[in-house]
């Protein structure tokens, strides 16, 4: 007898329809599965036959073919467990009356019969809906996650004997559903507090103008400056995400496994900090079978890289493409996948190998060989997409105690929200662009309307800070966006003033 039901494969952060056929005859014992199965999933027979006595079935002793269907399409994972044991019992006529076209499945199987959560469960209820399926069932722990998604029911269940007694009629099982725009609007952030932050007033200026119009950031300065604590603070003043955000968002931690159990949505825009240590797959992601890195967790948040130098520089060196496109690419002999990474890159690093070369209250213990080596660890072509440079320099303890509260983020955060809503009414219409950084260059003209006094002034700057075309495009950006800040219509030449300032290292901090 032959059964039919439905599941997915996971490209990417995309699902591919997978069309799960059983085929039970009498004979010989076997159990074979085609269509270009992984080990997890040819070793989902010695999990599903266990799983199936264990929930009270009699165990199945004949010849049994599974093919997953499109056989050209890698299927990876355990999540098959679930819909294969369903269907081999249709198949084999241990359940009567049901009715599995309806219905998309996903779920790993424990030998006891237990359905176990599985990565990935957002994007294949996506092509579920897609595809026009009524409903899909799920493991108990992703139900939350799946919930999210309108338009199509999701049943959660715990053991394999739910799930085919609910296909069977058997028993009932409401659905679960959540409200995406509820569950974003009704989230308050939390977060490290610029009020903590003494001093530093140019720094928090520039992190202000960087987080307004989603520019990267690059922070130079002795141990002890404060620049990992600036750059923990930057998510406090980060606008709210978006529900169409947030599933973007959701969909590549649930890909690569980085949801807590019964979580439904991430609703803080991302903060990843990998260590100097990590490799090239692990930031740019890849693998044989590519998964997201760290540029795509980042995506629609920060990737935060202290001791920018201590990266290995074919690891710096990745991160070109991601930066400047907002997406990555990724090759590889069983698929090819592309990966959304649109984040705002924000760095920190000392001066020189011993961290004092800019202080005046140490010594530097550095050759200017070995400060020009440590400092070209980082490319020019990398420097030139980073948008706004800064040094910041330490505060000394005896002034720390005399020194205010710093402004808190919430008024930090009214202002940037300000500037974004201003953003967001510009860019209606062009499609992918969310903020001044996303601006492609043809629309610099169009959008970045200078007066006569800041087209002389950035002419001269073109000339004095020897700027490619590239930074030149990325000062007009930064300019627009303090424009912005202050309300203002046209760029004028004390904002092109202040943007070149934030490049004031291209004179002659690399040289």
């Amino acid at each position: 007898m032959l059964a039919k039901c439905y599941s997915g494969a996971l490209l990417g952060v995309e699902a591919r329809t997978v069309e799960i056929e059983v085929y039970s005859a009498s004979g010989t014992p076997q159990f074979t599965i085609v269509g270009l199965p992984d080990q997890a999933v040819k070793e989902a027979k010695d999990r599903v036959s266990t799983a199936i006595g264990n929930s009270g079935f009699k165990r199945v002793e004949s010849n049994v073919t599974v093919n997953l269907a499109p056989a050209d399409v890698k299927k990876e994972g355990p999540l098959y467990d679930l819909p294969i044991a369903t269907a081999l019992l249709v198949a084999t006529g241990r359940t009567q009356g049901a009715d599995l076209q309806d219905y998309g499945l996903a779920g790993e199987l424990a030998l006891s019969g237990e359905v176990r959560r599985v990565n990935g469960i957002l994007p294949i209820v996506l092509e579920m809906r897609r595809i026009g399926k009524r409903g899909v069932i799920v493991p108990y722990e992703n139900s939350a996650e799946a919930a999210v998604v309108d338009g199509i029911d999701v049943y959660p269940v715990r053991t394999l004997r739910e799930a085919v007694d609910f296909v069977a009629g058997r028993l009932e099982i409401s659905p679960v559903h959540s409200d995406l725009a509820a569950l974003v609007s009704e989230h308050s952030g939390r977060g490290d507090d610029f009020s903590d932050v003494k001093g530093q007033d140019n720094a928090r200026r520039a992190i202000e103008v960087a987080v307004a119009g989603g520019h990267n950031l690059l922070m130079v300065g002795s141990p002890g400056s404060g620049k990992t604590m600036l750059a923990r603070r930057i998510p406090s003043v980060l606008p709210p995400l978006s529900p169409s955000e947030a599933l973007e968002v959701t969909r590549i931690h649930s890909v690569a496994g980085e949801l807590k159990t019964r979580q439904s949505l991430v609703l803080d825009r991302p903060f990843r900090a990998p260590h100097h240590t990590v490799s090239a797959i692990g930031l740019l992601g890849g693998g044989a079978h590519p998964t997201p890195g760290e540029v795509s967790l980042a995506h629609r948040g920060v990737l935060f890289l202290d001791e920018f130098p201590e990266f290995r520089r074919d690891a710096l060196e990745v991160l070109r493409q991601p930066v400047e496109d907002g997406h990555v690419s990724i090759a590889r002999a069983t698929a090819a996948c592309d990966f959304p990474s649109r984040f705002m890159l924000v760095a920190a690093m000392n001066p020189c190998p011993c961290g004092y070369a800019d202080d005046p209250r140490h010594e530097c213990r550095c050759s200017s060989r070995r400060i020009h080596d440590y400092r070209n660890r980082v490319s020019g072509p990398l420097l030139d997409r980073i948008d706004l440079q800064i040094e910041v320099p330490p505060v000394p303890c005896d002034q720390l105690a005399d020194l205010p509260p710093g402004e808190p983020s919430a008024t930090i955060r009214a202002r940037i929200l300000k500037a974004r809503e201003i953003q967001r009414r510009r860019f209606e219409g062009c499609d992918g662009v969310h903020c001044n950084a996303d601006m492609p260059s043809r629309d610099l003209g169009r959008f970045c309307m200078l007066d006569a006094a800041a087209q002389t002034r950035l002419r001269a700057l073109l000339v004095e800070l020897d700027l490619s075309a590239r930074a030149y495009d990325r000062v007009l950006k930064v300019s627009r966006t303090i424009a912005d800040l202050e309300g203002a219509t046209a760029v004028a030449e004390e904002h092109i003033l202040e943007a070149s300032n934030y490049r004031a290292l291209d004179r002659s901090y690399w040289s």
